[in-house]
């Protein structure tokens, strides 16, 4: 069953639509919602609430729109929320190395096992991030999210998003400098 017929029959209550949806997009969703908890079964909790709340919300979505980026959109918020609500701020130690690196790994095998290394350095050094700082980096360089989609998104002013942006990176090249340095 394609997106748009699952949708479809979904909107006429049949649930059916939403194992769907599921199938298809929940590894992306939890993945999304980890990044930014840091607790699986938190994650796991926000994504299932996403899709339930989504589903019986319909009206609220544009069907001449993708359905993905709407969905990913909703998990990133509710997973802030979640995070902040639990007051999750997570120091681990790590050896990170810097941002820019991970966003341009080849996909050689040789550099595979790099990018594994430096994804699991980005991932320790992102835990030390307040969740609004994580929200922010994953919006614009995991959701690819423009800054002006930040900012209708999340309801602030785009010189707002342009700092916590700014502000969120700065921390992380500071993280990864430092802990580089301990090498």
């Amino acid at each position: 069953m394609d997106e748009l017929l699952a949708l479809q029959k979904l909107k006429q209550g049949d649930w059916s639509g939403l194992e769907t949806l599921v199938k298809r997009y929940q590894a992306k969703a939890l993945r999304v919602a980890y990044l930014i908890t840091l607790d699986l079964n938190l994650a796991e909790d926000v994504v299932a609430e996403t899709f339930i709340h989504l589903a019986t919300h319909l009206n609220h979505f544009n069907p001449q729109r993708p359905f993905e980026p709407y969905l990913l959109r909703s998990v990133a918020n509710a997973a802030l929320k979640a995070a902040q609500a639990k007051k999750r701020y997570l120091s681990l130690d790590g050896n990170p190395t810097i941002i820019e690196e991970i966003f341009t790994q080849a996909h050689s095998v040789e550099s595979e096992v790099e990018a594994m290394e430096l994804g699991h350095r980005l991932n320790e050094a992102l835990q030390k991030l307040s969740p609004r700082q994580r929200t922010v980096i994953i919006q614009r360089y995991y959701l690819e999210m423009s800054e002006a989609e930040m900012s209708q998104q999340l309801k602030i002013a785009p010189g707002t998003i342009k700092w916590f942006l700014n502000s969120a990176r700065t921390r992380l090249r500071a993280l990864l400098d430092v802990e580089g340095d301990q090498k």
